[in-house]
């Protein structure tokens, strides 16, 4: 599926191995070094993703993720964070802000076709999947794309949607971290159990009380209550 996807990299060693790449597998790109470039951009053509480096000159990716979600017009664009950060906090924070999923630097350019591919099947799927489901106090408006916790509006991100809509299909069932992995980012699980657990733990919070109910089974996976 060919798809036009915006890079926002300040590295232009690196902007142009992500560009080749993704041109190569068939999608139309375009790469920004800065925020400003990236954002005149948006007003002209919006894309189906985009690949964001959280360090940037002028303004860092995730008040660039923050911006987008503010912004009705870009709040739907799907958003791949890129970062050189390993620290865990780093990561969660791009979560919170609205990524919907993360690479960290180095990774292979298959892996970073992978996701996008997953993430462009994910959202070319997604309206021809529309569902309402009610588990407790959660209850999901899949035509709205929005989530509900003991009667309150929840934000998540894309991949924390799915995730929730997931367990809710399956509630009282548990999930491995392989299956998870291959239905929600369609791909292997093989090194990526922190993709899974950190989604996880963000989508908890945001829960509230209601996120106890998605419970851990030690060396298995996870069930919803």
């Amino acid at each position: 599926m060919m798809a036009l996807i915006y890079i926002v990299e300040d590295d232009n060693d690196i902007l142009e191995v992500e560009s080749f790449a993704l041109k190569n597998s068939g999608h139309e790109v375009k790469g920004f070094s800065n925020a400003k470039d990236f954002y005149a951009a948006l007003d002209e053509r919006l894309p189906k993703a985009v690949v964001l480096d959280i360090m940037l000159p002028d303004e860092d990716g995730i008040k660039i993720v923050q911006r987008l979600r503010e912004n009705k017009g870009w709040a739907e664009l799907q958003v791949i964070m890129v970062t050189a950060k390993t620290s865990e906090i780093d990561k969660v924070k791009g979560l919170d802000a609205g990524a919907d999923d993360y690479l960290t630097k180095p990774f292979g350019v298959m892996e970073l076709i992978a996701r996008v591919k997953a993430l462009l099947r994910r959202t070319d799927t997604q309206d021809s999947q529309s569902v309402s489901l009610t588990h407790g106090e959660l209850s999901i408006d899949d035509k709205k794309h929005a989530v509900y916790a003991e009667g309150k509006l929840c934000e998540l991100t894309f991949k924390e949607y799915e995730l929730l809509k997931m367990f809710m299909e399956n509630a009282g069932i548990v999930l491995t971290r392989e299956r998870i992995m291959d239905r929600i980012w369609g791909m292997d699980y093989s090194g990526e159990s922190r993709t899974v657990d950190m989604h996880i733990k963000t989508l908890r919070r945001k829960l509230g009380n209601e996120g106890n109910r998605i419970r851990t089974v030690r060396n298995v996976g996870y069930v919803l209550e």
